[in-house]
Parts: structure tokens; sequence; C-alpha cells
């Protein structure tokens, strides 16, 4: 069964940084595709990030492209989301998500979902 864990949200101020990450179990994960997404409140889910495990592909979102960026570390089994110049806008919970799949921005092609973290930017 697989397993995604996120970790590292939390409160910052508009301009700050955290990182994200999103600790896999379960697989190996050599053939999987891991994304991020958030969903705000009163919002739909939303695509941030994706990465395919072995990094031969990744994809970001408009919104947060030359601020946010995923990465992966394969012997922690754990996929990674940089963000810096936070925005208000970034507020959200964030959720990490794992598939086989060829790799997607669709939320509907994931199986395997975390929990999710919150994040929040204030101004």
């Amino acid at each position: 069964q697989v397993q995604m864990e996120e970790s590292g949200g939390g409160l910052v101020q508009a301009g700050g940084s955290l990182r994200l990450s999103c600790a896999a179990s379960g697989r190996t994960f050599s053939s999987y595709i891991v994304g991020w997404f958030r969903q705000a409140p009163g919002k739909e889910r939303e695509f941030v990030a994706t990465i395919r495990w072995t990094a031969s592909s990744i994809y970001y979102a408009d919104s947060v492209k030359g601020r946010f960026t995923i990465s992966r570390d394969n012997v922690k089994n754990t996929v990674y989301l940089q963000m810096n110049s936070l925005r208000p806008e970034d507020t959200a919970v964030y959720y990490c998500a794992a598939d086989l799949n060829p790799i997607t921005t669709r939320a509907a092609t994931y199986g395997y979902w975390g929990q999710g973290t919150q994040v929040t930017v204030s101004s």
C-alpha cells in the first residue's frame, strides 16, 4: 500500500520561504510521478508542481514558476517543494500525491494522496 505523508507547513510572512516534504512509502517509486497540489478555502484543488521520480520531467503551474522548486531524494524516498517569495495567495492546504501514470497535472489522475499540510502566508 502506497502511503504519502506531508510535513513542513506553517505560518510565514510574505516574501518568506518554506520547504515542504513528502515522504513516500510502500513501494519502489522509480516509475512513479509525484505531484504537489493545493486547496484554499472555498476553492478547487489546483496543481502546483509535479516530477517523475527519475526527475526526467518536471512541470510547474504558471503561478509558482520561478518561485517554487520540486525535487526528490531517492535515498530518503522523499519529494520536496521549496517555496520562495511566498505570497498571501499561496495560502492553502498543500497535498502531495503519487501514481504510476504518465506525468500529468490533473489531480484526478493521482491515486495516492497524503493528508495535507497547512501553509499560511501573512501580508
